[in-house]
């Protein structure tokens, strides 16, 4: 399992800078003429612009469509502490008069349908995540080997944040309401007593499930990104090889 999450930046891993003084580590995608002593083509020469291209793009869609895996399955939030999602900020205050009053259960129990409707949301990633790593174009792959250890994250934020706000916030409604979020809450305002309204207030607890859903992905993103830099992994098809293998 761990083998087919590190794949999401398996290219870029094997693409890390290397510094000499006769050489720029995009090279290998560009390579200097042959000088006359050459006697045939290597492996690394060889490699066009679009194999790279293709290379980079199946290590990404294998990848993020194991991140979206992950975290879109029961649990893959609430049991993932790097991504699970807290108490609503506003409501600490709330949260702590509960627990002060032994309520401790209900204070749970909001967090954890909070975390089931981000679960339910995140599959719709897919596509949106698809879609972008499709329009990626030769530059975008450059500025992603070059750029620093979460490059690609960037990428994704920066093509893809808007779309999968607008795609997941509808989803996100629609799973609080099935795992019973707005129900809780009311009830754990209730059970927090009359002081409630002035320790808390009005939450957006669809706004908030969706923005924390993305957080979640793009971090757990960035991690593979930057784990995969410093430690390559096994290659899993004949493009993979042949890209990696040349390198």
């Amino acid at each position: 399992m761990k083998t087919v999450a590190a794949l999401v930046f398996a290219v870029i891993a094997l693409l890390a800078p290397v510094h000499t003084a006769n050489a720029g580590w995009l090279d290998w995608i560009n390579p200097p003429p042959a000088t006359s002593n050459a006697t045939s083509l290597s492996p690394v020469a060889a490699l066009t612009e679009r194999e790279v291209e293709r290379g980079l793009k199946e290590a990404l869609s294998k990848g993020v469509g194991h991140a979206v895996s992950e975290l879109g399955r029961d649990g893959g939030f609430l049991k993932n502490l790097d991504v699970k999602i807290p108490m609503p900020e506003q409501l600490r205050s709330v949260e702590k008069a509960l627990r002060l009053v032994g309520q401790d259960k209900m204070a749970d129990e909001f967090v954890t349908t909070l975390n089931h409707a981000a679960e339910q949301a995140v599959p719709a990633a897919a596509g949106i995540f698809a879609g972008a790593i499709t329009n990626m174009t030769v530059t975008d792959v450059k500025g992603i080997l070059r750029g620093p250890h979460d490059a690609a994250t960037e990428y994704f934020r920066k093509t893809c944040s808007s779309q999968l706000t607008e795609k997941m916030l509808p989803i996100v409604k629609t799973a609080t309401a099935k795992v019973g979020v707005t129900g809780t809450y009311k009830q754990l305002m209730q059970n927090a007593g009359p002081a409630a309204q002035f320790l808390g207030g009005d939450v957006d607890l669809d706004s908030y499930v969706t923005h924390k859903s993305l957080d979640g992905l793009f971090k757990m993103i960035a991690a593979e990104e930057k784990r995969i830099r410093e430690n390559p992994v096994a290659r899993t098809t004949d493009l993979l090889k042949k890209v990696f293998g040349s390198r």
